[in-house]
C-alpha cells in the first residue's frame, strides 16, 4: 500500500513537472531529461513512470480534459441559462488556466501537436473538446435568445484564442497590483458583455 501511495505521487511530481516544461518549452522543445531534472529523479527513473514523451503529453491531455468534463458538468445543469452558463464556464476556465500548470499545458499541447494520442479514447483533444463545448452553449444562448446571433465557431475561436493568451497578460492599470483578480474578471466580462450585446 505505502509503495502504491509512493509511486502515485512519484508520478503526479513528474506530471507537474512535465507540465512546467510542455508550458514553458512547448512540445518540440521539451525533454525527458529536463523533466527528470525538475523532478531530481533520474532519466531512468523517470522511464519506470512513462516510458517517452508522446506518453506524458497524452496523459496531461487526457487528465485536462476530465477536468473540463467536471467543470462543463457542474456548471451547465438544468434551469440554467446557456449564456450564464457560458459566462461561468468561460471564466471559471480561465482562471484555472491561470492557476493549473497542467491544463496550461496541455492546451499549449493541443496546439502544438494536434495528433499526441490520447491514453484514453479517441476524442482528439482538450482544445476541440472545449471548442465544440462552447460552440454548443453559444448555439443554445442563441436559440434562448440571450445572444447575438454571431457565427458560434468564430465566437468560441475568439473566446479560445483569448483563453490561451490571457495567462501571459497583466490586467488592470499599471499602477494595480499585480494577480489582481478583479481586474481579470471585469476584462472577461466586458468581453462577455460585448458578445451577448445586439449587432
Amino acid at each position: 500500500m505505502m509503495k502504491q501511495q509512493r509511486a502515485r505521487r512519484t508520478r503526479e511530481k513528474v506530471l507537474d513537472a512535465a507540465a512546467e516544461e510542455f508550458s514553458t518549452q512547448g512540445y518540440s522543445r521539451a525533454t525527458l531529461n529536463a523533466v527528470a531534472q525538475r523532478t531530481g529523479m533520474t532519466k531512468g527513473a523517470l522511464y519506470g513512470h512513462f516510458d517517452s514523451k508522446r506518453a506524458l503529453a497524452g496523459a496531461l491531455i487526457s487528465q485536462s480534459r476530465q477536468v473540463w468534463e467536471e467543470m462543463r458538468l457542474t456548471r451547465d445543469v438544468p434551469g440554467i441559462g446557456a449564456a450564464d452558463v457560458l459566462e461561468a464556464l468561460v471564466l471559471d476556465l480561465a482562471q484555472r488556466l491561470k492557476e493549473d500548470v497542467r491544463l496550461r499545458a496541455a492546451l499549449r499541447l493541443a496546439t502544438d501537436v494536434p495528433d499526441v494520442p490520447d491514453p484514453a479514447g479517441p476524442a482528439p483533444d482538450i482544445f476541440s473538446d472545449v471548442q465544440r463545448g462552447l460552440v454548443a452553449l453559444i448555439r443554445r444562448a442563441q436559440g434562448e435568445g440571450s445572444m447575438a446571433p454571431r457565427p458560434p465557431e468564430l465566437v468560441a475561436q475568439l473566446l479560445l484564442a483569448v483563453l490561451h493568451g490571457a495567462p501571459h497578460v497583466a490586467f488592470g492599470p499599471p499602477d494595480a497590483p499585480p494577480e489582481d483578480p478583479t481586474a481579470y474578471t471585469a476584462a472577461w466580462r466586458i468581453l462577455l458583455d460585448s458578445l451577448t450585446a445586439a449587432p
